[in-house]
């Protein structure tokens, strides 16, 4: 580990305010009697992402301002309807996985009914530790899912590659549909 800085977080968040408003380097490391590449090493990667994120902004604003008043209603609605999908997909994969939980704990309980000397007389037990095995795993694939699309998001976003929506799709079915039997 580094030695400790000579500089509170309170001078550091002065810097880096300073240097987003466009302030030198230079004098800054000379004002807290610092060395520059300290300042750099510190905030070059994210002001560069802040000046990157903000010149999305000004683009979007740009494109938005081009826009006859109409499309730039609709384009708002369909980017709240948007931020509302993600909110509720979020939703949906943490109720899953709850929902996956505690079908498990009760998948344990009923794996308490079986009998390991004489199985056969478990075969009812084994049909539902079974079935809600089955339940377990379909409720977690969702949030399998998401997780395994925000890391790959991630990694990509910590290697500087662009990132891409990703779309995820949501098969539903009618569980009280009757399986087809097995062959």
């Amino acid at each position: 580990m580094g030695r400790p800085s000579k500089l509170t977080e309170k001078q550091w968040a002065a810097i880096d305010r300073r240097l987003l408003d466009g302030e030198k380097i230079r004098a800054l490391a000379r004002e807290y009697g610092i060395g520059e590449s300290t300042i750099r090493e510190r905030f070059s990667a994210l002001h560069g992402k802040v000046k990157d994120a903000a010149n999305q902004l000004l683009s979007a604003e740009s494109a938005m301002a081009a826009l006859p008043v109409s499309a730039q209603i609709s384009a708002v609605n369909l980017a709240a309807k948007l931020r509302s999908i993600s909110q509720h997909v979020a939703s949906a994969a943490e109720n899953g996985a709850m929902v996956a939980h505690r079908l498990s704990g009760v998948m344990l309980q009923q794996v308490e009914h079986v009998d390991d000397a004489e199985p056969e007389k478990s075969i009812d037990a084994l049909r539902r530790i079974g079935a809600l095995s089955k339940l377990v795993n379909d409720t977690s694939q969702l949030s399998i899912n998401l997780l395994s699309a925000n890391k790959d998001m991630a990694k990509r976003a910590a290697e500087d590659e662009p990132v891409l929506p990703v779309q995820i799709t949501v098969q539903v079915e009618d569980a009280s549909a009757p399986e087809p039997a097995a062959e």
